[in-house]
């Protein structure tokens, strides 16, 4: 600390303890605690210095307490006030056609490219809130967690936070999908011993070579795999937890001067690589092309005693340190590199996608998810350029990010000299040329195959320049017919016209008059008052629906408002299950309020729960089922195993003579030995299915059963 600092952070501190004094958190202690243990986190596992820790004291004050930005600007200066006020959480902006987080997320980016240390304050403070989620609702649980994994753990990885990250992911899990969640967590501690005893047995002999080889100051240790991460392995491969062959990760530290770093990883890899034989296809290879969030270090995986693949790392103390302190530690050694840092262009591309105003928040929330949260592939120009691109960029995408004039008349590319068309997918290392043709302009199907943000701004730009030239015409011919009828061209008519032929927007309406697409015949049904249309009114009285769900209407007591009951009570809500993922009684589910559908009750681990949680919190009920005999509930379940005699007859008799559930279809393919089953049945609830997939498992040669939820 310098002359002075200390009085500072003291002052700070008491300026927050003053303010939040009267203030508790939702456990019962006292508001001060959070603001100090956010300052923790910011010194302690950021590394940020003394003018971040008083943000991170303060960065509640002014919201939520007499606190004023003009009182911290008189105590701190202009600085800390411009990074409260970036913290500050923004006055609750809700359009119509986007939510408070995206917009709160936009604002907060919009700071973070003034001054990144708006969002490393902002991931402590999320961190800690994870952290002490326990005393929270169970709706408040699911909606935080799910805007966590959704947008604060791909910024904390894309910055470089790679222990906040995975802490981050493996607290949403924990709410999210908390038996999975406990299933791994025990599992791991009960294969902790032989997991040690496995990594010893693995380092020795490396360790001798390296001390041979003259190497005194180094690390080298195991370490486990984050549950998130093993689960994501699990999910995605079909894998059971004993299947999963990278538990751990071992890690070897070298304290190596600047200039021999490199070197000396590359010898620490051949004597890893001697030992024991690598797999060719797994080398990463971040030291001579580091990512763009300052991470460097060799990776390979390599077979280990018992015939165990091991995921082993290799990077140096410097390297370590911007591993795990990210965006920090890499100001820290920034100072005297000459080039343009790569944060600094990923800065500036995020201040371009902010400066495009048109897109709403939530596009702008998704296009952000991609384009800027992806893992980046790295490909060159014909001169031999590097350019970064997330993954999965298309050679479109590479043309924009060329020259916007270069992407709209791209008509194709040269990848390594060889033709292909304009949605080719990218892959890291190739050289592109672009094709392009003066005749050629954007078209609406572009959309569907870029990923860069900035790809889709121009292309949509382009898009609604053509449109308006053509709604310009439409407009004309709608004046004359509005004239014609004794109503006037004004904004109320064309707003009520534009409801009536339900569209989006007017510049949609004068779009379809122009291309025909709506003839204005209609125009009779509307009756005019005065020189004002007016919608028709329904001549038959409308029959009352069943009540839907409507979050607007007064909410009724909070016992009431916590739990929609399905079963017995069911009669009361309108409610559908959610295709996506096909809940029956005893899942976890929330009840999503959607527009005209009324209440959508989706599991909390379905595919699309992450995004409807973080982005459309407050649409979200708790929701409970209630026992109920009478319906039945159609799931499907997939079944592998050993094609034998009669082990159709095997299944099908469990199903529906001992256990006498319905069968709704059932197909059964054998090929080479092995069979697969897919049953849809109707089941009462999760209870049920359990003991089918129990009894299930029971019979001889049956290998796996498992549950699918989506459409089959």
């Amino acid at each position: 600390m310098k002359k002075g600092d200390k009085e500072l952070v003291r002052t700070a501190f008491e300026m927050a303890v003053e303010a939040h004094k009267t203030m508790r958190r939702k456990s019962g202690e006292p508001y001060i605690l959070h603001p100090l243990a956010v300052a923790q986190i910011c010194v302690e596992e950021i590394g940020l210095g003394v003018r971040s820790t008083i943000c991170a004291l303060l960065h509640d004050t002014v919201e939520d307490t007499d606190v004023t930005l003009e009182d911290v600007a008189r105590e701190f200066g202009n600085e800390i006030a411009r990074i409260i006020d970036g913290l500050t959480k923004i006055a609750t902006v809700v359009d119509a056609n986007s939510t408070q987080q995206a917009e709160n997320f936009k604002k907060i980016l919009l700071t973070l490219t003034d001054d990144p240390r708006v969002i490393l304050i902002k991931l402590a403070d999320r961190l800690h809130n994870m952290r002490t989620l326990d005393s929270m609702k169970r709706e408040k649980q699911l909606k935080i967690s799910s805007e966590t994994v959704y947008v604060y753990a791909p910024l904390a990885h894309r910055l470089g936070l790679y222990n906040i990250k995975t802490e981050m992911e493996d607290l949403s899990m924990k709410y999210l999908e908390p038996d999975t969640y406990k299933e791994i967590a025990r599992k791991l501690s009960e294969t902790k011993r032989e997991r040690t005893r496995y990594i010893n047995e693995f380092i020795k002999p490396i360790k001798e070579k390296m001390d041979k080889a003259g190497f005194t100051e180094y690390e080298i240790y195991g370490r486990p795999k984050s549950i998130h991460s093993i689960s994501n392995k699990i999910k995605k491969k079909g894998v059971s937890f004993e299947e999963v062959y990278d538990l751990f990760a071992i890690r070897m530290i070298i304290d190596a001067p600047q200039e021999k770093e490199k070197e000396d990883c590359w010898k620490a890899y051949s004597i890893v690589t001697d030992m024991y034989t690598p797999s060719p296809e797994r080398l990463r290879d971040w030291l001579s092309n580091p990512k763009s969030n300052g991470y460097e270090a060799l990776h390979t995986t390599v077979m280990g005693p018992q015939g165990k693949w091991v995921e082993v790392q290799i990077r140096t103390k410097r390297m370590n340190e911007i591993a795990e302190k990210g965006l920090a530690a890499h100001w820290k050694y920034k100072e005297g590199t000459g080039d343009e840092d790569r944060f600094d262009k990923w800065f500036h591309n995020i201040r371009e996608a902010l400066n495009n105003q048109e897109s709403s928040s939530l596009d702008f929330l998704q296009d952000f998810k991609s384009s800027f949260l992806a893992e980046e592939i790295y490909v060159y120009t014909p001169k031999g350029d590097v350019k970064m691109l997330p993954l999965g960029a298309t050679a479109l995408d590479f043309a924009f990010s060329v020259h916007s004039d270069v992407g709209s008349r791209c008509i194709g590319a040269k990848v390594n000299h060889k033709l292909v068309p304009i949605a080719h997918k990218l892959r890291s290392g190739d050289q592109i040329e672009i094709i392009t043709s003066s005749k050629q302009k954007p078209s609406e199907d572009w959309l569907n195959f870029v990923v860069t943000a900035k790809a889709r701004t121009k292309i949509k730009d382009a898009l609604k320049e053509g449109k308006r030239k053509i709604a310009d015409e439409g407009k004309y011919i709608l004046q004359r017919k509005l004239e014609q009828m004794g109503a006037s061209f004004d904004i109320h008519n064309v707003d009520t016209l534009t409801q009536f032929y339900k569209l989006p927007s007017q510049l949609d309406l004068f779009y379809k008059i122009s291309t025909k697409t709506i003839e204005l015949k209609e125009l009779r049904e509307l009756t005019l008052h005065g020189d004002k249309l007016e919608l028709p009114k329904p001549a038959k009285p409308i029959l009352e629906p069943k009540h839907e769900y409507d979050p607007n209407k007064a909410a009724p007591s909070a016992k009431d408002s916590e739990l929609i009951i399905f079963g017995e009570s069911s009669d009361k809500i309108v409610y559908t299950l959610a295709n996506c993922c096909k809940p029956i009684p005893g899942d976890d589910v929330f009840g999503f309020v959607s527009t005209g559908k009324g209440l959508i009750i989706h599991r909390t681990n379905c595919p699309n729960a992450s995004r409807l949680l973080a982005n459309f919190g407050h649409r979200v009920v708790k929701t409970k089922w209630a026992k109920n005999k009478e319906i039945s509930f159609l799931t499907g379940i997939k079944i592998i195993g050993v094609d034998d005699v009669g082990v159709v007859s095997k299944i099908t008799n469990l199903i529906s003579s001992e256990l006498r559930l319905n069968i709704s279809a059932i197909t059964i393919e054998a090929k080479e030995g092995v069979f697969e089953g897919n049953i849809k049945i109707f089941v009462h609830d999760k209870d049920e299915l359990d003991e089918l997939v129990n009894r299930l498992l029971k019979l001889s040669g049956i290998e796996t059963v498992e549950r699918y939820d989506t459409e089959q």
